[in-house]
């Protein structure tokens, strides 16, 4: 469940995402990015769509879909301020988790764009054939197999596209070149900008067998919920799912059908601050957990008398989805594995994953504050641009916006790494993502498949993460010296490995797993210890997965 990036580019879309997002007149200042992914936060204060009620089952073969379950991080959005969490509270009653859905936010761009609300309360694209095929003056790709995809010229197919900041307009200019090329016709609906919304929004579509959308997004966790409703993609696109990293690949595949391609991605970083690492004598960030100890300790002594707020490692400590991605990249990283075995085997309880917890239990009140077992990302950011601590784990969206000198007091004084790891480990960082799938029930599905093919290629990969500062799964894009300069930070997680969550294993039961995970997690950060704790957590899960 694990894999090497090897990529030789840099991991943050947020510097050049900002300028396209300033460009499209984009007035989100002051909301948080995204419902998932960079949140795996949940504030209900976030303005969201009106929830989809769930139509009944038209046949018996229409079985209920699961409840929301629990967004995996993705930065999808850029953001342009951390004050307000833009995460919402899943259906089931747990936050969700970096969802590339910015909760919340409006986007003007999106607004003017599109013209007319669709059923589940977004703004939807009347088409994209009118648009300019161009973002910030930069070209949408050609169409590389368009002389085989107009077979199915004058076809009319429906996507679910993004509804964040300047996603939209990213999206129609890729829809008009695709429909210029090939002839299909393609109408954009961006999803409900919270993820509960929009998870409930399919959950109506399909329990009602509904062709209404062709094409969705979906999170890099929900997948096995709903592979019962898609398309099985490897008979005509199994050669281009060789192009992209295997662990998204595994994650998208379900029962050996793959249900969905990898669209973007991303995974946790560590960011530290460079200027208090040099004055302290540090020559390059931590690359074990001990060393990040002692590191932050030392510079905790040297700082707390002129900062007495100064600490030395914040993080997703709050027992949501977010602490899931947290306490897996902790346990990977140490040798103590990753909740659930490639062969589906709960190996949760053993001694490196109760030694890993127990650690992070002596940061608390240490070198992290006792409030961070309350920290989403936006209040880990926060405290990292205000100055107030060293490191930080977070997602790649809070590059740009620690480098920010209009919302970060450490601007210019930021870098990111991988997170650390044990002696004889390596560095992890939970996957987060959206892929594309097709709706099992749509009447035009070579259509679909085609416009997934080119949206999912390495030339659109590449193109959106120029100009939107997504980061691409296509191994070959990830590698683009055009994405590695609009994404910097990449260069330094070419060693990184992903780890997913067992989202895939477990489908409709993953929001149970993850939540008996997290809440086990929650108790020993509050003072159990990990030995007594975990024996309970495996129970719990080996329930769940029966």
């Amino acid at each position: 469940m694990t894999e090497k990036l090897n990529m030789s580019g840099g991991f943050n879309k947020r510097i050049n995402r900002r300028k396209f997002l300033k460009k499209s007149v984009l007035a989100v200042a002051g909301t948080t990015l995204t419902a998932g992914l960079l949140a795996a936060c949940g504030d209900n204060t976030a303005t969201s769509a009106p929830a989809a009620t769930t139509a009944p089952a038209t046949t018996a073969a229409a079985t209920t879909a699961p409840a929301a379950t629990t967004a995996a991080p993705t930065t999808s959005a850029a953001t342009t301020s951390a004050a307000t969490t833009a995460a919402a509270t899943t259906a089931a009653g747990t936050t969700a988790a970096g969802t590339t859905a910015a909760a919340g936010t409006t986007a003007a761009a999106t607004t003017a764009a599109a013209g007319t609300t669709s059923a589940a309360g977004t703004t939807a694209a009347t088409g994209a054939t009118s648009t300019p095929a161009t973002v910030d003056n930069t070209p949408a790709p050609t169409v590389p197999n368009a002389a085989a995809a107009k077979q199915y010229s004058g076809a009319n197919i429906t996507f679910n596209g993004d509804s964040v900041g300047g996603s939209t307009a990213i999206d129609k200019a890729l829809a008009a070149q695709f429909t210029k090329d090939t002839g299909i016709n393609v109408k954009i609906i961006p999803h409900p900008s919270s993820s509960d919304d929009y998870y409930a929004s399919l959950q109506r579509i399909f329990q009602g067998q509904s062709g209404e959308i062709d094409v969705m997004m979906l999170d890099v966790i929900w997948p096995g919920a709903f592979a019962q409703y898609l398309t099985d993609l490897n008979p005509k696109l199994g050669t281009e799912a060789k192009a992209q990293f295997d662990t998204a690949v595994q994650n998208d595949t379900v029962n050996g059908q793959l249900v969905a391609m990898p669209y973007f991605g991303d995974f946790g970083m560590l960011f530290y601050r460079t200027d208090l690492l040099q004055k302290y004598g540090y020559s390059k960030p931590p690359e074990t957990w001990d060393d990040l100890q002692s590191m932050a300790q030392k510079i905790i002594d040297g700082e707390k008398g002129s900062n007495s707020n100064f600490t030395g490692l914040v993080f997703q400590g709050k027992a949501y989805e977010g602490l899931t991605c947290d306490a897996l990249e902790w346990l990977a990283s140490s040798g103590g594995g990753t909740i659930i075995d490639s062969s589906g085997k709960v190996t949760v309880n053993n001694a490196s994953a109760a030694k890993a917890l127990n650690r992070a239990h002596g940061w608390i009140g240490t070198i992290s504050p006792p409030a961070v077992t309350s920290y989403q990302e936006d209040e880990a950011l926060n405290a990292f641009q205000a100055g107030n601590s060293v490191f930080m784990r977070n997602w790649p969206y809070a590059y740009a916006i620690a480098n920010d000198p209009k919302q970060s007091k450490v601007a210019g004084k930021v870098d990111v790494a991988p997170l650390p790891h044990d002696p004889g480990q390596q560095s992890v960082g939970t996957l987060g993502g959206w892929q594309l799938g097709v709706n099992k029930f749509s009447k035009n599905q070579d259509a679909a498949i085609e416009f997934v093919r080119y949206m999912t290629s390495q030339q659109v990969q590449t193109y959106r993460g120029v100009v939107g500062g997504y980061v691409p799964l296509n191994t070959a894009a990830a590698q683009d010296p055009k994405v590695i300069q609009a994404e910097p930070y990449l260069a330094k997680m070419a060693n990184v490995t992903r780890v997913a969550r067992p989202s895939t294993a477990t489908g409709i039961n993953y929001n149970d797993v993850s939540t008996a995970f997290f809440q086990g997690v929650s108790q020993v950060l509050a003072g159990q210890d990990a030995t007594s704790v975990l024996p309970n957590v495996q129970s719990r899960i080996q329930n769940d997965v029966k």
